[in-house]
């Protein structure tokens, strides 16, 4: 194997995660490709490269990442998941006009209020939606 890929694999190991070539090839896609992309999107970019990569191994495979806190759901909108390996809190923008989604920095604890003390707190996301700098230029 080569450089990359062992680091890959030592990555998934350390988080007891089984290093097949499929789930170091999509812990590869995820961490270059910072487009928070779909299952469809990962499965149709990488299938061309692993013509027995199914579906299912993707789904498998991101659930197992989430699980071991390799990458995290992004749902901007009801009916799209995507997917992150970004973990750390940030925020994502999404364009209205191209469909693409951006990280941002952002504190989200200084958020929360002394309102919040007694609630169990799952998830803390930040979404906010507009038009991208590239998208304003067009007009």
């Amino acid at each position: 194997m080569n450089q990359k890929i062992d680091n890959l694999a030592k990555i998934l190991i350390e988080k007891n995660i089984k290093p097949s070539y499929q789930r170091i090839k999509i812990l590869e896609y995820l961490l270059n490709k910072k487009n928070h992309p779909t299952v469809d999107k990962i499965f149709s970019d990488l299938v061309k490269e692993i013509p027995t990569l199914s579906k299912a191994t993707v789904y498998n495979t991101l659930d197992l990442f989430k699980e071991a806190n390799l990458t995290r759901i992004v749902t901007i909108e009801n009916n799209e998941t995507r997917y992150d390996a970004k973990v750390s809190s940030h925020g994502h923008f999404k364009c209205e006009s191209c469909g693409s989604i951006f990280d941002f920095e952002i504190n989200i604890d200084s958020f929360l209020t002394d309102s919040l003390e007694h609630f169990k707190i799952n998830g803390k996301n930040v979404y906010i939606n507009g038009i991208c700098p590239g998208c304003l230029q067009k007009d």
